[in-house]
C-alpha cells in the first residue's frame, strides 16, 4: 500500500492509521488544494495547507473514537521563507511544527531515533536518503508492523524529496541500491563485533 503521497507541486502527505480512511482523506486534500489553486491562480501557503489537513484530520475525530485513527505526516517546501517543513497531527487535529525530522506510525519511535544519530544540516540528497532507508530498516527490524524492504520480490518502501523544484518520488532502483549499502554496512559493523567478544 502506497503511504506517501504528493499533496500538491511544492507539499507531500504520509499516512499512518487506518488505512481506508487515510486513503480518502489524502485524495479529498489533494482535491481541494487543486480546486483552491484553480480558483486563486496560485498555490494555498503552506501554513494554509498545513491548517486544511488539520480540519480534516480533526473531521475524522467520531471515526477516530471507533478506533478509525488517521495520523498524516505533512511535509513541504515553503516558498515564502525558502526551506522545507514538517508537520505532525494528533487525532483530534492539533498541529505541530517540527524541527527537522520527524516519523509517524508504530515504528516510528524507532526510525525517529536513527534519523537523529545520523541527522546534519547540510545532508546531501543522497544522504538523506539513505538516511531514510537506513531509519525503515532500523523500524521494520524492531517493529514487525513497519514494512520494511522485500529484495527478493523486488518490493521496496516509497521514498520522496520534496524541494523547491517540487515533489519528487526517489525512483526504485536507487531505493535498492540504498537498502543494499545500508545492509552491507550492519553487516561489516555485525561482524567486527563478533570479532571483538570473547
Amino acid at each position: 500500500m502506497e503511504k506517501v503521497h504528493p499533496a500538491d507541486v511544492h507539499s507531500g502527505v504520509a499516512i499512518a492509521g487506518a488505512a481506508g480512511p487515510a486513503l480518502e482523506m489524502v485524495r479529498l486534500f489533494q482535491l481541494q488544494l487543486e480546486h483552491y489553486e484553480k480558483v486563486e491562480g496560485q498555490e494555498l501557503s503552506l501554513e494554509g495547507k498545513a491548517n486544511q489537513l488539520s480540519q480534516m484530520v480533526r473531521g475524522n475525530f467520531a471515526m477516530a473514537l471507533q478506533g478509525l485513527i488517521v495520523v498524516p505526516l505533512f511535509a513541504g517546501y515553503d516558498l515564502r521563507r525558502d526551506r522545507g517543513r514538517i508537520y505532525t497531527y494528533d487525532p483530534t487535529g492539533g498541529r505541530y511544527e517540527e524541527t527537522d525530522f520527524h516519523a509517524d506510525g508504530s515504528g516510528g519511535r524507532d526510525a525517529r531515533t536513527t534519523i537523529k544519530l545520523g541527522f546534519k544540516d547540510d545532508l546531501s540528497r543522497g544522504e538523506g536518503v539513505e538516511l531514510c532507508v537506513r531509519a525503515l530498516w532500523q523500524a521494520a527490524d524492531e517493529d514487525s508492523a513497519t514494512g520494511g524492504p522485500d529484495a527478493v520480490r523486488g518490493i521496496y518502501p516509497t521514498v520522496a524529496t520534496i524541494t523547491k523544484d517540487g515533489f519528487q518520488r526517489v525512483h526504485e532502483a536507487e531505493v535498492a541500491r540504498a537498502f543494499e549499502r545500508v545492509i552491507a554496512t550492519l553487516s561489516v559493523a555485525e561482524v567486527h563485533r563478533e570479532e571483538d567478544e570473547p
